[in-house]
């Protein structure tokens, strides 16, 4: 049996959030990197407006915390003491960070407290909604649960195939014939899920191994180098599933195929098929005939189905004469 391993994210570092998305959210670190360890423990963003105002009965201090033009603008307007009063009272609260929004400028007081409580300050050059919509899809991401499955995945047309398999069954040779015929390779033996909305799942390999394949014989081939850009994907919604079985371990060939399987990950049920290997077998010809054809059951028209159909019309024509 084919093991796996699931992961279930109640909490990111504020490092590893600035580390990822750094580059893409505009950020950068404003003074000492002391606290990037606190946990961010919702996968949203806030807005301490309230809290600024000295009202913190539903202040969400598991968030990242942002400061737009409104806060800033606030701040300016109190007194040197009760902005004082007001930045301890909320840097207190243990917040993950505190980003700033548009490369504004802060009052000194409220870095100092900052550094004081050990909370990490970042700067962005977004505006604020823009960062916040940003941010909160990518902590969707780090937070949506995730587990890997042994299997390699190819996108064939835009349909995200994952092939699973014993081992030695053939999978990276079916992999590798499908990127000769102009398709791409997403993972190659382990591939990484991650829910999406919880209705997609979203695969994508190991960052060590990702765009490279295991041959065996030849040994580790960059799919880039040899077959182009074209022929690599980083990361595919999965929409099918291919298992391939030893001829002599399927007990009951499919001839037809009106029966649709599905095989389940993360509790999303994938459409799925299981496919019998056997010397002589063009195995790679027949995944993306497979493969075809489930996007074609997308689209509303089911061969199987409608073959079924013609037959049971025939049938009662013929015993109506």
């Amino acid at each position: 049996m084919l093991n796996k391993l699931q992961k279930k994210v109640s909490h990111i570092t504020v490092g590893h959030f600035y580390a990822n998305h750094a580059e893409k959210l505009g950020m950068r670190l404003e003074g000492s990197s002391r606290g990037l360890n606190r946990l961010i423990r919702e996968p949203t963003i806030n807005r301490p407006g309230l809290a600024l105002s000295g009202f913190f009965s539903y202040f969400a201090q598991k968030r990242i915390q942002v400061l737009g033009s409104a806060e800033l603008s606030y701040l300016k307007s109190l007194s040197a003491s009760l902005l004082k009063e007001r930045c301890r009272a909320l840097f207190a609260r243990k917040m993950p960070c505190l980003v700033v929004a548009r490369n504004a400028p802060v009052p000194q007081v409220l870095l100092d407290t900052a550094a004081e409580f050990e909370t990490p300050v970042l700067r962005t050059n977004m505006i604020t909604m823009k960062f916040i919509n940003a941010a909160t899809i990518l902590l969707e991401m780090d937070f949506a649960p995730s587990t890997t499955e042994h299997g390699s995945m190819v996108s064939i047309l835009g349909i995200g195939t994952l092939i699973r398999g014993a081992s030695g069954i053939g999978k990276s040779e079916c992999v590798l014939g499908l990127i000769e015929r102009g398709y791409s390779l997403v993972s190659d033996d382990i591939t990484r899920f991650r829910t999406a909305e919880g209705s997609e799942l979203i695969g994508t390999a190991d960052s060590m191994s990702r765009f490279h394949m295991e041959v065996r014989g030849i040994g580790i081939i960059n799919i880039a180098s040899i077959f182009g850009v074209g022929a690599v994907n980083p990361q595919k919604r999965l929409d099918f599933v291919v298992t391939l079985k030893d001829w002599q371990e399927v007990e009951n060939v499919d001839r037809i195929g009106i029966d649709r399987e599905t095989y389940e990950i993360l509790g999303i049920k994938i459409p799925h098929v299981t496919l019998p290997v056997r010397t002589g077998r063009d195995i790679a010809r027949l995944v993306e005939v497979a493969a075809l054809d489930q996007k074609l059951k997308d689209m509303g028209e089911n061969s199987a189905q409608e073959f079924n159909q013609r037959l049971l019309h025939m049938i009662s024509e013929r015993r109506s004469r």
